[in-house]
């Protein structure tokens, strides 16, 4: 492991040098001399003294470079049945026009806009256009309910909202603007203008006063160029996906977001100027942000953006038509997209309709990838499945299969190494280093990562960083192998406690997972007067499976592969699982329905109507 051990190696014992190099591959109005301010820990900055723009560095630089022509943006939409491509020119010219349009409307730098917006491309050229102006944008994800829109409204504070008229879902229209409407009747903060984007499925009807049509502002905008911005300046608030009452809201500085994706790309990702990646997430998520937008862009590639769904747009060969149709070199989804589409077509039978050659890698993360469908899409594709693990706070993967640096050989089950940067550990809940544990990261973090909350130092210190004084508290739990490879069994609260013994209902999952009649499954711990707590699996099956037998086989299968005090107390054949839209199986508010308590459900839950279908059997 020579190149991977000493980039490794040297991202620790001199991050200033390890970063500094890397900053070479982003374009500054005024290069850093400073690397790393360590002089207010836990407060860290990367870059203090440096000065660029993201927007620059994604879109005007590879214009100016006489790649102009080349794609940028490959929009896919099976749910309108229309595509569009817009050129790095073409994306340049729009990002300056829209800018000139917020700049119009009194945005500058350092003001905040909220963009509600489906998977469009107005909605790329919203975040960089508030990138070339030095403002900070605020991406709600298209649909969210009224009262959550109001909460990062209130929160974020934004000048301008940036919305349309309506997004699309498989069987169904979401009109946008009654939910603006009702978020700006329940927000305390009323944002100056709101600039709508009119959809022909469902147009709107504009306020007079208040609302501009995107179109016609555009049409008359004088073009901005981009605006100088510290390293240090955010360029976007995002809240994370378990945000409730009192919205979370991370924090990406400018310098430190730019060279981390840089970096990613071409030592993980492998993928490089003029070739295609496709995300297949949302731009409402971190997913979305780092690797639809500000990655691929700043390494000046081709991005898919796909408003669609791995099922039902039209079938579950959807993934492969794009990737073939758009000769996609790497994708990015999450598990439970595979599972869906492995749940419809167990075979792969659909993939022998399409020309995947181009496809090299598959990269997956989200959520945890259990060792069967990770085998599932290694053999159909007979590509390298690369599982990697990050989270909204650290932007980038914390540990991954670095394809462009140096591949290791995988292991089902593990998201292989720490990246450079990550001085990851393993500890036990008084923070001795232990085999198994809390997954924690020592300070300080690698450039990419929050540096704080917004407007919320306190919070941000209670949450991250208390618990374990000089470390990052990841709230997942893993371990570590002779070898080095880091397994992420999932979040510390899905560990449960039976009898006095503590089981990782991730490695219960995996047994469950592994029969072959199940798609999708998820193992919750509920209450026992005896044992304390006792494992209950809800389980997907696959297309054509049928349930007979099923109990008593998950049931053995457990027992022979974990072991008697790890014995399934139920086991329920469900129609689907709920999930946050980013693809979290809502694990939490399933134990405490079990429990008979009601956990709050997260704003973004993907369809309350699975939860509400599992609500009398959960309490039964």
């Amino acid at each position: 492991m020579g190149a991977y051990a000493d980039a490794y190696r040297m991202s620790l014992t001199d991050p200033s040098a390890f970063w500094r190099a890397a900053s070479r591959d982003i374009e500054w109005y005024r290069p850093p001399v400073t690397v790393l301010d360590d002089s207010a820990p836990p407060f860290y900055r990367w870059f203090p003294d440096g000065v660029l723009n993201t927007c620059f560095n994604a879109v005007d630089r590879h214009v100016r470079a006489g790649r102009g022509e080349q794609a940028a943006i490959e929009y896919d939409s099976p749910v309108t049945d229309s595509r569009r491509t817009l050129t790095y020119r073409e994306l340049q010219d729009q990002t300056a026009r829209f800018a000139g349009v917020l700049r119009h409307l009194g945005v500058d730098r350092g003001d905040r806009v909220v963009i509600y917006l489906p998977m469009v491309p107005e909605a790329v050229v919203a975040m960089l256009a508030c990138a070339r102006l030095g403002a900070v944008h605020s991406v709600v994800f298209g649909g969210f309910a009224p009262r959550e829109l109001a909460a990062r409204i209130d929160h974020a504070r934004p000048k301008v909202l940036v919305t349309a008229s309506c997004g699309i879902e498989v069987k169904r229209v979401i009109e946008y603007l009654p939910i603006v409407e009702q978020a700006l009747a329940l927000a305390t903060h009323a944002p100056h203008s709101v600039v709508l984007l009119q959809r022909p499925q469902a147009p709107a009807t504009p306020r007079a006063g208040r609302d501009v049509d995107w179109h016609d502002a555009l049409g008359e905008a004088e073009p901005v160029d981009c605006v100088p911005v510290a390293a240090t300046d955010p360029l976007y608030i995002l809240y994370t996906s378990g945000t409730t009452a009192r919205p979370k809201g991370v924090v990406r500085d400018n310098g430190g977001h730019a060279v981390a994706l840089r970096w990613s790309m071409r030592h993980v990702y492998d993928t490089h100027q003029g070739e295609t990646m496709w995300t297949a997430s949302d731009i409402g998520w971190v997913v979305g942000h780092s690797y639809i937008v500000y990655g691929p862009l700043l390494a000046g590639c081709t991005s898919v953006l796909y408003e669609g769904k791995p099922v039902g747009t039209p079938d579950a060969g959807a993934f492969w038509r794009v990737a073939s149709e758009h000769r996609v070199k790497t994708m990015f989804t999450a598990p439970t997209a595979f599972r869906a589409i492995r749940r419809d077509d167990p075979t792969g039978a659909h993939l022998d309709r399409y020309d995947l050659s181009e496809l090299r890698y598959l990269f997956l993360a989200g959520e945890r990838l259990d060792p069967d469908t990770y085998t599932w899409a290694r053999d159909r594709l007979g590509i390298p499945v690369v599982d990697h693990w990050w989270q909204t706070e650290t932007g980038w993967p914390v540990a991954a299969n670095p394809m462009g640096l140096e591949p290791h050989p995988p292991r089902p089950g593990s998201a292989t190494v720490p990246m450079p940067g990550y001085d990851v550990r393993v500890v036990d809940d008084d923070g001795q280093p232990a085999r198994e544990g809390q997954i924690v990261i020592k300070l300080p973090l690698p450039p990419g990562t929050l540096p704080t909350l917004w407007q919320d130092d306190e919070r941000y210190l209670a949450s991250y960083l208390t618990a374990h004084p000089g470390h990052y508290l990841t709230g997942d739990g893993g371990y570590v192998d002779d070898d080095g490879y880091l397994f992420v069994m999932g979040r510390t609260d899905d560990v449960i406690n039976v009898a006095g013994h503590r089981l990782s209902t991730g490695a219960i999952e995996q047994v469950v997972a592994a029969h072959p009649a199940v798609a999708e499954c998820a193992v919750i711990g509920v209450a026992d007067q005896l044992k304390g707590q006792v494992p209950r699996a809800l389980v997907v099956l696959k297309a054509g499976a049928e349930p007979n037998g099923l109990d008593a086989d998950l049931k053995a299968l457990v027992r022979e592969r974990i072991g008697g005090i790890a014995a399934l107390s139920r086991v329920d054949v469900v129609a689907a699982l709920p999930k946050t839209r980013s693809g979290k199986v809502l694990r939490k508010t399933m134990r405490g329905l079990a429990d008979g308590v009601d956990e709050p459900v997260p704003a973004t839950i993907e369809d309350p109507a699975v939860l509400d279908a599992l609500r009398a059997i959960l309490r039964s």
